[in-house]
């Protein structure tokens, strides 16, 4: 090959490359979106919960919100790149039979997700339960893959004695009523799936739809502890965008700076994105520290904005240190433009500063939490324990603290 045929080769691979990180920046720019319902009675507690996770509510604040009227849209930012398409749909018996009537394609078409909220202090069970059993096979039928979180809510007017046998009780009707809702779907003829559940016949085995298998997690929750935190963070978690990705590089930065725990938190919800544990972490006996941790973070935020006078939505800290004596060290610092992250750590005075400037370097190699991410992150193969330091192995240099 002539010289000007090499350079025109070569010239041609680096325009197909360019090309293809064109292509790659494109699909970057997509923001995954999903859709969530929130369902549930009336007075069940679903726009509370709501508040107080993405509205920076306290808990006693959301005594003054009404109730809520058909459906309140809102669209929720997530780490940059997810956005929660979040319908709350009012609990009244009208709107029920509206969603499941009129309404039934607009409604559970294309949902990724659906929050149902029991309500413990309801007085009629039954009808609760025939109004979730209705909903599941609405939404088996036009979302099959959506996730289902159920939410047995207000537990703390529980006795704390009974609280877990109430919860396992509720479990076990609403596991059997979700059965029967597939049941209903299952047996129904491919031509009636634009009809009410209510009004559904059994026709013959040789009509019936495959097997469904739901993905369903049940959890017990409360606006007045960790509960709640626990929950949404669960529904959070299956939803953030290169999860993968995330875990490994957290993974990655606590192995370099010999932490216990580190915790990352969406900057506003101060949920649960990722957590990574050491072996030393995993002893912890408190099973529920992330939950409380999200809670008292998110708490204290609030008294920030009380006692400096700017809004709950405001970006109140930006780093937060706790030593315990011969016990142990943690710090709470803003991460990225959309998180913050908590490392917990032995004791130690150096440890505890070298810690805080390799975090600091590190923050380059997770700014993809910023914006939507394809695959494995570069940062990934640029990750890489030095003396309990960062470097890169491409020979670059590591970033300024």
């Amino acid at each position: 090959m002539s010289d000007l045929e090499a350079t025109k080769a070569g010239s041609g691979s680096t325009t197909d490359l360019a090309a293809a990180q064109a292509a790659a920046h494109a699909q970057l720019k997509k923001v995954k979106k999903q859709k969530v319902l929130l369902m549930g009675k009336s007075g069940s507690g679903k726009s509370s919960m709501r508040s107080i996770i993405f509205s920076n509510y306290l808990a006693r604040d959301t005594r003054r919100l009404g109730a809520t009227i058909d459906i309140d849209l809102s669209h929720v930012k997530f780490l940059g790149n997810l956005t929660l398409n979040l319908w709350d749909c009012g609990g009244q018996e009208a709107f029920m039979e509206n969603y499941l009537s009129q309404q039934r394609a607009h409604v559970f078409s294309n949902v990724g997700v659906l929050i149902y909220v029991f309500d413990t202090e309801s007085r009629d069970v039954e009808r609760d339960l025939a109004t979730y059993v209705n909903i599941i096979s609405a939404l088996v039928q036009y979302s099959r893959e959506a996730k289902i979180f159920v939410l047995i809510h207000k537990m703390d007017l529980i006795q704390p004695s009974t609280r877990e046998a109430v919860f396992d009780q509720r479990v076990s009707v609403v596991r059997r009523k979700t059965a029967e809702a597939v049941a209903i779907v299952r047996k129904q003829k491919p031509g009636d799936q634009q009809q009410p559940s209510t009004a559904l016949q059994s026709p013959s085995s040789a009509d019936a739809i495959p097997d469904i298998d739901l993905d369903m997690q049940l959890f017990a929750t409360s606006i007045w502890d960790q509960s709640l935190y626990k929950a949404w963070a669960s529904i959070i978690h299956d939803l953030v965008p290169n999860l993968g990705v995330i875990e490994t590089q957290l993974a990655s930065l606590g192995v370099a700076i010999d932490a216990d725990e580190i915790l990352l938190f969406e900057r506003t919800s101060f949920l649960v994105v990722s957590k990574w544990t050491s072996r030393e972490g995993e002893r912890n006996p408190y099973g529920d520290r992330f939950e409380r941790m999200s809670n008292i973070l998110k708490s204290w935020k609030h008294t920030c904005s009380k006692f400096t006078g700017t809004p709950r939505n405001a970006e109140q800290f930006s780093d937060f240190e706790y030593k315990m004596g011969p016990t142990f060290s943690m710090f709470v610092t803003k991460f990225t433009t959309n998180t913050y992250i908590l490392v917990c750590m032995p004791p130690g005075e150096a440890r505890f500063n070298s810690a805080k400037l390799n975090v600091a370097a590190a923050r380059p190699w997770f700014r993809f939490l910023d914006g939507p991410a394809v695959g494995a992150s570069p940062s990934s193969q640029m990750l890489a324990s030095v003396g309990g330091g960062y470097s890169s192995e491409s020979g670059g240099q590591a970033p300024d603290a």
